[in-house]
């Protein structure tokens, strides 16, 4: 894995970080429906993932879980920073998944951070 990829995982996990320590711990009830966000309203980057989108079970798992963690647990106020920084970490591993090699180390590299983010966003009542 290169340093690059490295330091956008860093980044991503910062972003949780962040988001906890600005009170994202705060449990609020989800949305009564299931609304459009606005970034999406208006054109905005979808973090939608489609099952075999990394070829990588690991990462495909992995934003399955965090996409639908965000979008029915994370409040609203927290949610444009999160996915932010899952469009970062997607865009990294779907360069990184565009080769043999690459894709050997996004295995373990998804399952780290699938353990991470169970932790993290575990605060937000999020089943991993």
């Amino acid at each position: 894995m290169t340093w690059s990829l490295k330091m956008r995982f860093a980044l991503a996990a910062a972003g949780v970080a962040m988001t906890m320590a600005c009170g994202g711990g705060e449990k609020t009830p989800p949305p009564a429906t299931t609304a459009t966000t606005p970034a999406a309203a208006a054109g905005g980057t979808s973090v939608a993932v489609a099952a075999g989108d990394f070829g990588v079970p690991e990462c495909d798992s992995y934003m399955q879980k965090y996409v639908s963690c965000i979008e029915s647990k994370v409040p609203e106020a927290g949610r444009a920073m999160l996915k932010q920084g899952l469009d970062q970490t997607k865009a990294a591993w779907k360069q990184a998944a565009a080769t043999p090699a690459g894709k050997a180390g996004l295995a373990q590299a998804c399952t780290q951070a699938a353990a991470a983010a169970k932790q993290a966003m575990g605060a937000y009542g999020c089943a991993w």
